[in-house]
């Protein structure tokens, strides 16, 4: 099956850009309301199932007896920028394990936000690993693995425990068989398996509602997913997406980006799941396919849908502030 055009980029009268794209919405019982493309397909989630990835933090224990609150629990669930905020909170999650940077095993980056990188370039010969994007997640891992006594050194490989407890989260979560097979290594080092767009999608749906899940699960999936709503910059950072769209409806979007264009999404109070990839890998793309689709359960609230649509469809602007173009949805994701 061949993925629709759902999103074009315009530059004058012309389209410039044109992005395919598969996205699917569920409710918690797995039935289908919404979908676009080959949702049969696997993708690899990339950073969207980091919520997924934490449940272990909080099922253990280990968040609360290190005192997490919702700020760390959504970094610990988070692609974040590298922003002060963002690596002071991971170095505390670390202390609280009585650990530090050097337990760290993704590696290291500038950050992605320019103003923020600046300050870095003068003020740094190199960043470390606190740096990286990850770095609350992988944070999260080693914070569980030391409340269960667990050596977290080599954490990131396919046998580790805590890789195994990933593994079989995601596949309750999403009912996918998870193996080397379908396993490839993620841009932090850690394992990410190839998933069904749909399994995807519903396991957000059950994470945001509980139903389907064991007592424990169901809980912490709540305390994971209400974290991020409440503290949308600790998930992203600023100007990005996933916080921007977690703000525009506060309390009620839990969305997460992914890289390759990928995007999951949940609004609990509807029990629906959301997930989608833009075929060629464009974030661009996958940011206003998300958007959009979000969009359709807010029909009957026209400032949010509004705000939502806003972000779908957007004006492009050159380094002069110049309007250039437009990233629009296409005439088949409107439909």
């Amino acid at each position: 099956m061949s993925n629709p055009v759902l999103v074009e980029v315009r530059r004058g009268n012309l389209v410039e850009s044109r992005h395919r794209g598969m996205v699917i919405a569920v409710d918690a019982g797995g039935r289908q309301v919404f979908a676009l493309g080959d949702v049969g397909s696997a993708v690899f989630p990339r950073s969207a199932c980091k919520a997924m990835q934490a449940l272990p933090l909080v099922e253990s224990g280990a968040a609360d007896a290190y005192g997490f609150g919702a700020k760390a629990l959504a970094l610990a669930c988070s692609s974040h920028s590298g922003e002060p905020e963002h690596v002071a909170l991971a170095a505390e999650m670390l202390a609280a394990a009585s650990r530090d940077v050097r337990a760290l095993e993704c590696g290291a980056h500038w950050s992605s936000d320019q103003a923020t990188l600046i300050q870095q370039v003068r003020a740094l010969e190199k960043p470390n690993a606190l740096y990286n994007n990850c770095s609350g997640k992988h944070a999260g891992f080693i914070c569980a693995c030391c409340h269960s006594g667990t050596e977290p050194a080599g954490y990131v490989g396919y046998d580790h425990p805590i890789q195994r407890e990933i593994r079989g989260v995601m596949a309750d979560l999403t009912g996918a068989v998870l193996g080397r097979d379908n396993c490839g290594i993620d841009g932090c080092s850690i394992p990410t398996y190839a998933v069904p767009i749909k399994g995807l999608a519903h396991g957000f749906a059950r994470m945001a509602t509980g139903v389907g899940l064991g007592a424990t699960r169901a809980r912490a999936s709540k305390r994971l997913i209400d974290a991020c709503m409440v503290e949308p910059f600790y998930v992203a950072g600023t100007r990005r997406a996933c916080t921007r769209l977690m703000k525009t409806a506060p309390g009620r979007i839990f969305a997460k980006t992914g890289a390759e264009g990928v995007f999951c999404a949940a609004i609990p109070e509807k029990g629906i799941g959301i997930a989608l990839k833009c075929e060629d890998g464009s974030t661009r793309a996958a940011e206003a396919m998300v958007a959009a689709t979000l969009a359709r359960f807010f029909a009957d609230e026209p400032e949010v849908h509004a705000a939502l649509m806003a972000q779908a469809n957007r004006p492009l602007r050159n380094w002069n502030g110049m309007h250039v173009g437009e990233v629009r949805l296409s005439a088949a994701f409107a439909a």
